[in-house]
């Protein structure tokens, strides 16, 4: 960690954060039923100052997950329900001509939209046109917001998270890689289990209190973001997860023959660093001080799986991204030595 905080200080942020990620799961455990690693990874995203993008089909309570986490920060929340007439200005806001009392001129006053709220879930982003997904990007990179000549600078702590459906795609407006590449994270809610399934069912068909009590609050959200970009990653972890991204980039030198027959296209410089600040996050929750390996290929398919292109043959024989991130992994040693002395990583690091 860093030299400017003492031992003590060190030690007693990671024991808050670690019982704030307890408090956390304990109270959206209240609502949400297993998704457990869905749950880690949106922390992780929260406090290394990512967005996600949650995609799964209907009934998986993405939307219900998100406003859950929203009620355990005492932060302001807002929900935008994408629709294929949403205009920019109905979430960045807009210009309204006004009188002066005062002066009884009339002058334009800016009328904020619901970006400028901490917590922001944006729903079925994929429902709206390419204007609107691209003013929300723009908040999402830039933090801020343009009108007309004005700059508007958005609330900190800002954290997206955008919900898609998979399924019914008639009307819909899907994002392009290069604009998921601002997400942290691309998330699969997938189907509960037997047992899970089974408790939603009597859960939801019965009266249940759900009362859920916010467990941190803006300011110490930024001071916990602060502590994770303190956590060291020594130069083995840093140099395993560039061999991770560069090994996905077609047609550069020592690539993996398989990435050449399965990808159109590679991930870009935010992966590694995606990966490196998820994989400091993952250390604090797991009340480590360091980033390990283990880190970086826990959160390597929620980094790559919307940065990497699998082409038109893969594709026909049902190869996924995550099924190259999954080859990927096995293919890369991860003990130091031995990453070191791979001769096709040698060229890629030569590069």
């Amino acid at each position: 960690m860093s030299d400017s905080v003492s031992q003590a200080e060190i030690e007693a942020s990671i024991a808050k954060l670690g019982k704030a990620y307890q408090s956390i799961r304990e109270q959206m455990s209240k609502v949400i039923i297993g998704q457990d690693d869905v749950i880690e990874q949106l922390l992780i995203a929260l406090f290394s100052r990512g967005h996600c993008l949650l995609e799964g089909v209907p009934g998986l309570a993405k939307t219900l997950m998100i406003s859950t986490l929203a009620r355990c920060l005492s932060m302001s929340f807002a929900r935008i329900q994408f629709t294929p007439d949403l205009m920019p200005a109905d979430i960045t806001g807009t210009d309204v001509l006004q009188e002066n009392r005062e002066t009884g001129k009339r002058e334009f006053r800016f009328i904020t939209g619901p970006l400028f709220h901490n917590v922001v879930l944006a729903d079925e982003i994929n429902r709206t046109p390419p204007k609107t997904q691209a003013a929300l990007l723009e908040a999402m990179q830039e933090r801020q917001v343009t009108v007309g000549q004005m700059r508007h600078v958005l609330a900190d702590p800002f954290f997206v998270l955008a919900t898609q459906n998979p399924i019914e795609q008639e009307g819909t407006y899907s994002l392009p890689e290069a604009q998921q590449d601002r997400f942290m994270f691309k998330v699969f809610v997938k189907y509960p289990t037997f047992a899970e399934e089974r408790q939603i069912a009597k859960r939801t068909t019965s009266i249940q209190a759900d009362d859920i009590q916010p467990v941190l609050d803006a300011e110490e959200i930024l001071a916990l973001q602060k502590l994770v970009r303190q956590v060291p990653a020594s130069d083995h972890v840093i140099d395993y997860a560039l061999a991770l991204v560069r090994q996905t980039r077609v047609g550069e030198v020592g690539v993996p023959q398989f990435v050449g027959e399965q990808l159109s296209w590679g991930a870009g410089p935010r992966a590694v660093q995606f990966l490196l600040l998820g994989g400091k996050a993952r250390a604090l929750l797991n009340g480590r001080t360091y980033v390990s390996t283990d880190d970086i290929q826990a959160l390597a398919a929620p980094v790559l799986r919307h940065r990497i292109v699998v082409n038109f043959s893969a594709e026909s024989e049902g190869i996924t991204s995550d099924h190259v991130v999954e080859q990927l992994i096995k293919s890369t040693p991860s003990k130091e030595g031995e990453l070191t002395r791979d001769p096709n990583l040698a060229k890629i690091f030569a590069a």
